[in-house]
């Protein structure tokens, strides 16, 4: 028995079997790879910035609404729920979820979207290659190596928590090159599912943000309860059932408690359906999940066509509304400008952020890097700074 040994199901990824890091450090005697993964994640720069990026609304348009920051947190508190149920490695899954969208630019997917077109001829943009990127070389805090030199297992979950990569006629020339770059010097297994915690951990990304753009939606008035009760019979039976235990309870309280169950909801049916598949596949280690060729993490049919009629809904009133559309807009118009500003003239980038050469991919690409890590605040500030003239 080894000091890590406690108790998991044989199918969980096992620690003291990890295969270990790109650049060999020696083990820690108090925590396990995972944990000095999490906390190698939890201390990193671009962690801590994730506080000021939002996923739908600006930063500066209020302090009640989500953050990836705070995103982050509570898909990392599910992920944990989740593992410690079915015997995973609690660690691992907590690890992959914090470190998930630690690449996402600023303005969430519209920032992400516009960067991806601003580098359309230098490799483009993709905000899970951008994570390994940050993971891997852009954080600088070690003295032997750049990035936060995660192990195997964490990096894998990271980059294949939605499934393989290499599939169904994508090769990895069609790759992202940051993920190609990284895989040709350590083995990642693009073809193959990754460990049970990352799928945990991109399920319990669903849960969250689900729920949490149901409350942050209602909280700014984009929509009504009673218009989310009559589309959405999820939450209407949510919403009954707190009703039914708190008759006359303001509505405040009622939505704060229908989220409350709305998120065990949705973990009961994982944790159901994720071991009834377990048990049909019965695999007996970590290896046997990868090599099935299938997701063994899911939520059941009757939740998934659930969850659909909610994204529906929350498609064409939330992130289609008018309010949401503006600042989209302005997003748009600020990382255009940023970008090919810099692009046309590299000396106004900040001295650590300029090419050391004048190959324009290479140019391009930290460019991308220096926009990727702004906070919503930050880029609009920048923007300020270089083009109004009483700055």
């Amino acid at each position: 028995m080894n000091r890590w040994d406690t108790p998991r199901a044989a199918y969980a990824t096992d620690p003291a079997r990890s295969r270990g890091r790109l650049h060999s450090e020696p083990e820690s005697v108090h925590r396990t790879p995972f944990e000095r993964d999490r906390d190698r994640i939890v201390h990193a720069s671009a962690f801590r910035r994730l506080k000021g990026k939002t996923q739908v609304f600006v930063a500066h348009e209020g302090d009640h609404y989500r953050t990836r920051l705070t995103h982050s947190l509570e898909v990392a508190q599910i992920a944990r729920a989740v593992s410690r149920r079915l015997g995973l490695d609690v660690d691992l899954a907590e690890a992959c979820a914090l470190a998930h969208d630690i690449g996402h630019p600023p303005f969430g997917h519209t920032g992400e979207d516009v960067l991806d077109a601003c580098m359309v001829n230098f490799g483009g943009f993709d905000h899970n290659a951008q994570t390994l990127r940050v993971l891997t070389k852009l954080e600088r805090r070690y003295p032997s190596f750049d990035g936060l030199n995660l192990s195997w297992e964490t990096l894998e979950g990271v980059v294949k928590h939605n499934g393989p990569l290499i599939r169904d006629g994508v090769g990895l020339a069609d790759l992202p090159v940051a993920i190609q770059e990284y895989d040709a010097s350590h083995d990642l297994e693009l073809d193959t599912w990754p460990g049970l915690e990352a799928q945990v951990a991109a399920h319990a990304d669903d849960i969250a943000y689900n729920n949490h753009d149901v409350d942050d939606g209602l909280r700014a008035g984009l929509f009504t309860l009673a218009e989310l009760r009559d589309s959405v019979p999820l939450i209407a039976r949510a919403a009954a059932s707190v009703e039914t235990d708190y008759p006359g309870l303001a509505e405040d309280r009622l939505v704060a408690e229908m989220v409350r169950r709305l998120i065990g909801d949705w973990i009961r049916d994982l944790v159901e359906e994720s071991r009834r598949r377990i048990a049909e596949a019965a695999p007996g280690s970590a290896e046997d999940v990868r090599g099935c060729g299938r997701p063994l993490i899911s939520f059941s049919a009757e939740m998934i066509e659930l969850q659909a009629s909610l994204r529906r809904f929350l498609m064409q009133r939330m992130y289609r509304h008018w309010r949401v559309n503006r600042s989209r807009s302005h997003a748009k118009r600020i990382l255009k400008a940023l970008f090919e500003l810099f692009l046309r003239e590299p000396e106004t980038l900040p001295p650590g952020w300029r090419s050391s050469d004048d190959d324009p991919h290479r140019t391009a690409r930290r460019i991308c890097d220096y926009v990727a890590g702004m906070t919503d605040d930050y880029a609009i500030e920048e923007h300020r700074r270089l083009f109004s003239l009483d700055r």
